[in-house]
């Protein structure tokens, strides 16, 4: 029987970014593939600790509780550009953990993104910028996982909380990009002009969608996905956001517009099992009190290069 993955939500994770593997990836580094190959296999049955991603991946994974088997709502998918012969140690892992994946890929070192397509894949998780930008370019949600502390691997609950910053994240970075060449009154100036025009759709975009699908079918009772808008536009440029959802047909649960303010002790009140952000001021707070990941803009990138003296 032909396994469909296009009625589910699909999200490929790295094994770096659902383990602790930094201590590998510095042997990789410092010593060389070989001596990485042969850590990995002299410590096949050795635990490995939870990574940034596997509080998100842990809690996204059980909303299948809710479902039967086959209409279960939520795939997870190994990615690695490990290959297949040291693949058994993480797989031990995901044993010990009692994650219910399945499926995996494993490449020896070759491009993962021309596989997020075959996947199926809404969102994708990895400890490595270049495959974020490939993946961001191929039309697939991608971040790259941020080290976090030990201590933001336990989450409040069963319930998945996923945090989203607005522009630049699910919607495109036009906004972001007049803020940044302009300033602030351009910006509002601009936002207002626009109030009644939808913003057009960021990277992150679908994946709300399909979250919010997900949603729907829990319309009686309390769904086990909460999603929060966490973003720095504050009144009069808070309207265009509103309609914008409304366009869409997508609600938040919780959205806070905080006008510039620090992001990190809404982040942390609201329980963020991850938070995506495309700026490094705010991630840079954000990672230490809930795990954190960096949506990668080369436009925006390539923007402030420009302005560097």
């Amino acid at each position: 029987m032909v396994y469909n993955l296009k009625d589910k939500l699909v999200v490929a994770v790295s094994s770096r970014a659902l383990f602790d593997l930094e201590t590998e990836n510095k042997i990789f580094e410092d010593k060389g593939l070989d001596e990485y190959y042969s850590y990995q296999l002299k410590n096949e049955n050795s635990p490995i600790s939870k990574g940034t991603g596997f509080r998100l991946i842990e809690n996204l994974l059980k909303i299948n509780r809710h479902f039967s088997e086959k209409e279960k709502q939520v795939e997870v998918i190994i990615l690695s550009k490990n290959n297949a012969v040291i693949s058994l140690r993480i797989t031990n892992a995901i044993n010990e953990y009692k994650l219910d994946i399945a499926r995996s890929g494993w490449t020896s070192g070759r491009d993962l993104s021309s596989y997020l397509q075959a996947f199926k894949v809404d969102l994708f998780l990895s400890a490595n910028d270049a495959d974020v930008t490939k993946a961001i370019k191929n039309g697939v949600a991608a971040a790259k996982i941020l080290p976090t502390g030990k201590d933001v691997h336990s989450s409040l609950g069963d319930q998945v909380r996923i945090a989203f910053d607005g522009d630049a994240v699910l919607f495109s970075e036009e906004s972001e990009l007049i803020y940044k060449e302009h300033g602030l009154e351009a910006f509002i100036e601009h936002e207002q002009q626009n109030r009644d025009k939808a913003l057009e759709k960021g990277p992150f975009a679908k994946l709300l969608l399909t979250i919010s699908a997900i949603q729907e079918k829990f319309k009686d009772k309390e769904s086990p996905i909460r999603t929060a808008l966490v973003t720095a536009r504050s009144a009069p440029t808070h309207e265009r956001v509103i309609k914008t959802l409304n366009v869409w047909g997508v609600r938040v649960d919780e959205a806070f517009f905080l006008g510039g303010s620090e992001k990190y002790e809404v982040l942390k009140a609201f329980g963020a099992d991850i938070f995506f952000d495309d700026q490094d001021v705010h991630l840079e707070l954000s990672s230490p009190v809930v795990p954190s990941a960096k949506v990668i803009h080369k436009s925006l990138e390539a923007h402030q290069k420009t302005l560097a003296p």
